[in-house]
Parts: C-alpha cells; sequence; structure tokens
C-alpha cells in the first residue's frame, strides 16, 4: 500500500513537472505573439546593440518565420548574418548570407553581404596573434583564406565602387601574400623530407599564380636547392638566375632556411583592419 502511495506521488509530481514546464515554454512563445514585423524587428536591434545575440537571433528567425515576404524579412537576414558572425558561429553565418544571396541576387545589400562573408573567415594580422600564439598565419588550413579571398574579391570585381570595396582591397593584399607564403610552407615541407620533386611543383605555383609576392625568395630558393638535390644542374642554374635577378643578395643563400624569415615584419603595425 505504502509503495503504491508512493509511486501515484511521484506520478503526480512529474505530472506537475512537465505541466509547469510547458507552461513556461508556453508563456515565452506567448511573449511576442501578436507582435508586427517592426516590433519583432525593433527587438531584435535592441538585444544586438545590447550584444545580446542569442536572444537576437531568435527575434529575427522570428520576423522570417511570421512575415517572409515583408521588407523586414529581407533585413533580418542580413542581421541575422552579421548575429551569428558575432556569435562566433560562421558556418551559420556563411549560410544565411549564402541564402540571402541566393533569394535576393539583386538586393542594394549585397556588397555588404559579400563583405562580410570575406569577414566571416578571415584572418587578421595582428601582433597579438603573432606574440601570443606564436602562429604564422600562412600555416593555417587555407581553405578560409581562399574562401575570404573570393568573397573579397567578387566584391570589388562587381561593386568597384562599393564603400566597403577599400577595405576588401586591403585585405586582399594581404591575404595574397598569405596564401602564398602558405604554398611555399608546403614546398619547405617536402622539401626538407626529400621530396624534391612535390617541393618544385609546389613552388612553381607561387611563382606562376601569385605575382610580386615576398614568397616567391623562398620559393625559387627551394626550387633552386631541389633542382641540385635531384642532379639537375640547368634547372638549378635558371631558378638561381632567375632568384638572383628579383632579389639580388637573397638572404637565403647565408641563413638558408632554417634562418630567421621575420615574417611577423608584414603585420605591424599591430593592427591593419578593423573588424
Amino acid at each position: 500500500m505504502q509503495k503504491s502511495i508512493t509511486r501515484t506521488s511521484l506520478l503526480v509530481l512529474f505530472s506537475l513537472a512537465v505541466a509547469g514546464c510547458s507552461s513556461m515554454f508556453k508563456s515565452a512563445e506567448d511573449q511576442t505573439q501578436g507582435w508586427s514585423a517592426n516590433q519583432l524587428y525593433q527587438a531584435a536591434r535592441d538585444s544586438v546593440r545590447a550584444s545580446e545575440w542569442k536572444s537576437a537571433s531568435q527575434y529575427l528567425s522570428a520576423v522570417e518565420t511570421r512575415f517572409p515576404y515583408s521588407s523586414q524579412a529581407q533585413q533580418a537576414l542580413i542581421d541575422q548574418a552579421y548575429v551569428y558572425w558575432k556569435d562566433d558561429e560562421p558556418e551559420q553565418a556563411t549560410a544565411a548570407i549564402n541564402r540571402f544571396l541566393a533569394l535576393y541576387p539583386n538586393h542594394p545589400g549585397t556588397d555588404y553581404m559579400l563583405y562580410l562573408k570575406g569577414l566571416v573567415t578571415f584572418t587578421p594580422p595582428s601582433a597579438f596573434l603573432s606574440s601570443y600564439t606564436g602562429q604564422d598565419p600562412s600555416e593555417r588550413d587555407p581553405k578560409g583564406l581562399r574562401q575570404s579571398y573570393q568573397a573579397f574579391s567578387e566584391l570589388v570585381t562587381r561593386f568597384p565602387d562599393s564603400r566597403y570595396a577599400p577595405d576588401a582591397r586591403s585585405r586582399l593584399t594581404w591575404l595574397v601574400s598569405t596564401i602564398a607564403e602558405n604554398e611555399v610552407n608546403v614546398a619547405e615541407y617536402y622539401y626538407k623530407r626529400n621530396g624534391y620533386v612535390a617541393a618544385i611543383n609546389r613552388s612553381q605555383a607561387v611563382i606562376r599564380n601569385f605575382s610580386g609576392v615576398q614568397a616567391a625568395e623562398r620559393a625559387l630558393y627551394i626550387m633552386m636547392k631541389s633542382y641540385e638535390n635531384l642532379d639537375m644542374p640547368e634547372q638549378a642554374s635558371d631558378a638561381k638566375r632567375v632568384l638572383d635577378q628579383n632579389f639580388p643578395d637573397s638572404k637565403y643563400y647565408t641563413q638558408g632556411l632554417n634562418g630567421d624569415k621575420h615574417w611577423t615584419d608584414m603585420f605591424k603595425p599591430a593592427s591593419w583592419f578593423d573588424n
């Protein structure tokens, strides 16, 4: 009998708890029932100003869901991408941007969305990055850098007079140098493991695809040394000739590949860009 009473009491308590949770969720959901698109959007803007990214995202989603054909829905999707970015959700930010570009290809905010798409995967050069992590940005996974490059390139090509174009061009300059450095890092990796053919191929890609970058100096030196190790003196001589023409008194002749590359010099002053 006692066990039956206890079991019944537990069931009653469980039912009350479920009812309470249901009531709580219903109350939270009903809070914005009947709100207009403007009210929801204004609440989202207030949350953005307060850096309350989760609540801002909820309000913006409500605008899109309840008023899908409104002008506020278009702006809500723009803001949603920004909120995801600020909330450190790059994949969701990129998905929101791609959805916007597909739905509204001729929207006046297209240039901004391309700019934001570039920012999502951009790796900013800063003294903090080099001083506290010790990681050369060119040693990062290049996929994000290339995605950023593609977005900024599309922006400056399609919207050369956009207010975002000057900053995008500055970032493109940095990205080209950094992606080239990444290619040379891979070439050096192969060279130091006796993969001379692979090292030559990577080095040639830098010379062919990235005109005027500082990384070309190291690429040419790696090519020259790789050809020497492959006992191909004519090709080694050609690489040396190009190296001497473009980088007379190259530091690599004296310090080799193990010397100080001074890669942090690229990133002074402390920060080139404002995110």
